[in-house]
C-alpha cells in the first residue's frame, strides 16, 4: 500500500497531495502482527514520508508537516489497538478454557466400551467461540442394561448449559436406581417438570440395550438410525410422541417404550436435529438415511468422524445449531 502511494505520488508530483495517505500503513498493521511490526512499519512511512517531503519540496511547509504527524499519531493509535487487541485474545482465551473445563464437567467422555457395545461420540456447537452449547449425551452400564440418552435443550449456547446439566444430572442418578427404562423416563420427567417449571423443554431420546434387544423412549426427539449388519438401515419410531421433557405442565402423557432387535454387527446413531436440519447452500436438509453408509468403517471414532467432515461439506460451512452424534456398536 506505502509503495503504491509512492509511486503514484513519484509519478503525479506535489500538486495532487498523496502524502497523508502512506499512514495507511502503520493504520493496517495492528490488524496482522504485534508492537513490533507497527512499529517498524511506522518507521519506514515516516522515512517514506520524509523522502518524498524533500523530492516534493514539501518538508518545510505546512503540509510536510501535517504528513508526518500523521504518520507519528497513526503509529502511536496502532501500538494502543495491538494492546487491546492481544488483551482480548487473552479474554477470549480464558472463556474459551472455562467453557470448555464446563463441558468436560457436562459432558463426560463416553466410554468406549460399555457392556457388549462400543461407544463413539462427535459434538459441534453452534457457538464456535465458547466451544459449548445445549445438546447432551450419555451412556451409563447399569446392572440392568446399558441405558443411553441423547437430548436437545430449547435454545443453544452458555443459556442451555444450566438447563442440559440438570437433566443430565438426574438420569445419571436414574438410570443406575431405576428397574427399567420406563422409570428412568418417569423420574427424568419429574425432576425436569420440577426445575424447568415449563420455561424450557428438552427433547430427548432414551435408550436401553440388553438380551440383543434395544428399547426407546421418546420425547419429541428424531428417530434413531439403525444399522443392521446386512446393511440396511431403518427409522424406529414410536406409534405416537410424547412431548419434550419439561413440558408435563401442559397435561403430557408418557411416552410408550417401543422395542426392536440388537444383534451382533448392528449399529445405533443417535444424534440431535442438528444434523438432519443442517441445509447446504439449495436449503436441502442433511440425507442422513442416505449417508448411513459412511459408518462402515472398523473404528467407531473414524466412522463418526467421516460422517462429521461429509455434514461439514453438505453445509459448506459452520453449522447454525448445535449437532451431537451417539454411536453404538453392538461387538
Amino acid at each position: 500500500m506505502m509503495a503504491a502511494v509512492t509511486v503514484a505520488d513519484v509519478a503525479t508530483g506535489p500538486a495532487v497531495g498523496l502524502l497523508p495517505l502512506l499512514s495507511l500503513g502503520p493504520a493496517f498493521a495492528p490488524l496482522v502482527g504485534g508492537p513490533r511490526r507497527t512499529v517498524w512499519i511506522g518507521v519506514i512511512a515516516l522515512v517514506l514520508t520524509a523522502g518524498l517531503g524533500v523530492y516534493d519540496d514539501l518538508i518545510d511547509g505546512v503540509r510536510g508537516y501535517v504528513s508526518i504527524a500523521s504518520v507519528v499519531g497513526v503509529t502511536g493509535a496502532g501500538l494502543v489497538a495491538v494492546s487491546m487487541r492481544r488483551q482480548r485474545e487473552a479474554e477470549l482465551a480464558s472463556v474459551r478454557s472455562i467453557a470448555e473445563a464446563a463441558q468436560q464437567v457436562l459432558l463426560k467422555p463416553v466410554p468406549k466400551l460399555a457392556g457388549q457395545l462400543r461407544a463413539a461420540v462427535r459434538y459441534m456447537s453452534a457457538v464456535a467461540e465458547a466451544r459449548i452449547g445445549g445438546d447432551l449425551y450419555e451412556v451409563v452400564a447399569a446392572p440392568q442394561g446399558v441405558r443411553v440418552i441423547v437430548g436437545d435443550v430449547q435454545g443453544k449456547g452458555l443459556d442451555a448449559v444450566e438447563t442440559a446439566a440438570l437433566v443430565l444430572g438426574a438420569f445419571r442418578e436414574a438410570a443406575l436406581d431405576e428397574r427399567d427404562l420406563l422409570g428412568v423416563g418417569r423420574r427424568l420427567a419429574r425432576s425436569a417438570d420440577r426445575q424447568l417449571e415449563g420455561e424450557k423443554f428438552v427433547t430427548a431420546i432414551l435408550a436401553e440395550v440388553r438380551d440383543r434387544e434395544v428399547t426407546f423412549l421418546n420425547y419429541g426427539h428424531p428417530a434413531p438410525l439403525l444399522l443392521r449388519a446386512d446393511g440396511s438401515a431403518a427409522l424406529p419410531e414410536p406409534a405416537a410422541y410424547a412431548l419434550p421433557l419439561g413440558l408435563g405442565a401442559h397435561g403430557a402423557s408418557a411416552p410408550e417404550p417401543f422395542r426392536t432387535d440388537f444383534l451382533p454387527g448392528d449399529q445405533l446413531l443417535l444424534y440431535t436435529d442438528g444434523i438432519t436440519e443442517a441445509r447446504d447452500d439449495d436449503g436441502r436438509f442433511y440425507p442422513l438415511p442416505e449417508r448411513a453408509h459412511l459408518l462402515k468403517d472398523s473404528d467407531p471414532e473414524s466412522a463418526l468422524e467421516t460422517l462429521r467432515q461429509d455434514l461439514i461439506q453438505h453445509v459448506g460451512g459452520p453449522l447454525q445449531d448445535d449437532a451431537a452424534m451417539l454411536l453404538l456398536r453392538y461387538r
